[in-house]
């Protein structure tokens, strides 16, 4: 009869002190989540959306968890209000300019509020400041854009498969350009009559330049080139000696 006492004091000792010992760390780590045992101040921002942020979600600066939601309330039809706890050990890096939006942990996991850094030299926030806001980008809004997408992919895969089908036929103007021969000599007349063209433009522009009526001009664009060319050549050379100067 007595060991059977001892035996039950010793499971009732060994469970009230893991009982404890639980209820020890939940506390612990609930706290540690609601930041109950660091010094906190409070932040706001107005949404129109929230996008499925809940209470107790995550709020991090430069990607760091500094804090977390602590109240969402319906201010109108309109805006809906998002108070946070933040450490105060990071209030001094947040200025009055950052701006507050919904993110997610990866791309399935919770919503998060992301504090974005200062671009300027703002002040740093005061508690129970109203940051500005971004809304964010719904799922459902990035899916049907996506599908938008894939369907006008779709159109223009079909579009390209019926050309090269109507190609592969002997359909249409494109067709007949890449498989009648007799385009292809008229195509390729043309090109040695274009470069005959260009050869006899070439002749007359020489025989243009013994011409007296039109040496002069000739001349005055000559000397024109020539001129540029020793100022180009000046400039250089002045550039050279100044660096060999400095040096």
């Amino acid at each position: 009869m007595e060991n059977n006492r001892s035996a039950f004091k010793f499971w009732l000792g060994l469970f009230v002190t893991l009982g404890t010992a639980l209820f020890v760390g939940a506390i612990f780590i609930i706290g540690k989540q609601k930041n109950l045992f660091n010094p906190v101040f409070s932040l706001q921002a107005n949404f129109y959306n929230v996008s499925g942020l809940q209470v107790g979600n995550k709020v991090r600066f430069s990607g760091i968890n500094v804090g977390s939601v602590d109240r969402i309330t319906i201010v109108n039809d309109s805006t809906v209000r998002v108070d946070m706890v933040v450490q105060q050990e990071v209030q001094k890096f947040i200025k009055t300019d950052c701006e507050v939006s919904i993110g997610s942990e990866g791309i399935i996991g919770d919503r998060v509020l992301n504090i974005s850094q200062s671009e300027g030299e703002a002040p740093p926030v005061k508690s129970g400041q109203r940051l500005q806001s971004a809304e964010p980008i719904e799922t459902d809004a990035i899916m049907a854009s996506l599908q938008l997408t894939i369907d006008n992919a779709a159109t223009i895969t079909g579009d390209l498969s019926e050309v090269a089908h109507n190609i592969n036929k002997g359909n249409g103007t494109l067709s007949r350009l890449i498989k009648d021969p007799t385009i292809a000599r008229n195509l390729s007349q043309t090109m040695r009559n274009l470069s005959k063209s260009s050869k006899g433009l070439e002749e007359n522009m020489e025989a243009a330049k013994d011409n007296i009526l039109l040496r002069g001009y000739f001349k005055r664009k000559e000397r024109a080139a020539r001129k540029k060319k020793e100022a180009e050549e000046e400039r250089r050379k002045e550039a050279r000696e100044q660096k060999s100067r400095k040096k």
